[in-house]
């Protein structure tokens, strides 16, 4: 695909995305990034062959798909006096800017998509969650899975209020895993593993257990299986899992995703006022 593709916003995201692009076969010529900061346009021109520019209008014009990847706060600016041409595919990873916003400042003609990527996208990786309205076209759809599938994997949603839900699963997700092999570390610790030894084992088991997960979903084994193929009757897991359980783990855990669902609403509820 020889799309023209230009990111307003040089972060890490928009890089882990080049980044992706051209492992792919992506040509360099065809991708371009707007990015105010002079230290940070060179970096992205000299690792990645890309052209680059301070203003957001001298790139966007002929651009294919718009790849907005500003903080949200800055969004309304950024867009201002982008004068795209019809039928440009406009993709938004921007928390809480909603696509009712987005059309009011870019106006008619141009195909707008919201999606939520997480961090793993950094490493190819991620995962993104996809909205569109029923009105956009299947080109422009197979557009933004294109530039969003380069650092990982695409979902697509059946409206833009399950954004949040997104954000709450695999948004917000790796942070969760993060927390939880920080315990399981602190506790191999409590246990009397040395410390280097307790954090290396609780990484790999996550490692691991990440890596079999995958597999199985790839043959058919869900993870509820996969639990219990290793949850011997009556040993050490069988415990484990028997505590967490009757501690609520599956209740705290919801109560934690619902958490960060409703406070992505009220970011987007924010948003959109200040965006009005």
């Amino acid at each position: 695909m020889s799309a023209h593709i230009v990111f307003i916003g040089g972060g890490n995201m928009a890089a882990s995305l080049i980044g992706g692009l051209l492992k792919a076969g992506h040509p360099a010529a065809r991708l371009a990034v707007a990015e105010p900061l002079a230290e940070r346009a060179d970096w992205l021109h000299r690792t990645f062959g890309v052209r680059t520019a301070a203003a957001a209008a001298t790139l966007a014009s002929d651009a294919d798909v718009l790849l907005l990847a500003v903080k949200p706060q800055q969004m309304r600016e950024a867009l201002a006096g982008l004068g795209l041409r019809r039928g440009c595919t406009v993709v938004s990873i921007a928390a809480g800017i909603r696509l009712a916003s987005l059309a009011r400042w870019l106006g008619d003609g141009v195909h707008l998509v919201r999606t939520m990527p997480n961090t793993p996208a950094l490493l190819g990786a991620g995962i993104s969650g996809l909205y569109a309205a029923p009105s956009v076209p299947e080109a422009a759809r197979r557009l933004a899975e294109y530039v969003l599938g380069a650092a990982g994997s695409c979902v697509w949603i059946d409206s833009e209020a399950q954004i949040d839900a997104v954000t709450a699963v695999s948004g917000s997700g790796p942070a969760y895993f993060f927390l939880l092999t920080e315990a399981m570390r602190e506790a191999g610790v409590k246990l009397g593993l040395a410390p280097e030894i307790a954090a290396r084992l609780a990484l790999q088991t996550f490692v691991g257990a990440a890596k079999m997960a995958e597999d199985g979903a790839a043959h058919g084994t869900d993870v509820v299986q996969l639990r219990a193929n290793v949850t011997s009757k009556g040993g050490t897991t069988e415990a484990a899992v028997r505590h967490l359980e009757n501690a609520g783990l599956r209740a705290i855990l919801a109560e934690a995703l619902q958490a960060a669902a409703e406070r992505g609403r009220e970011l987007g509820e924010l948003l959109a006022k200040d965006a009005s």
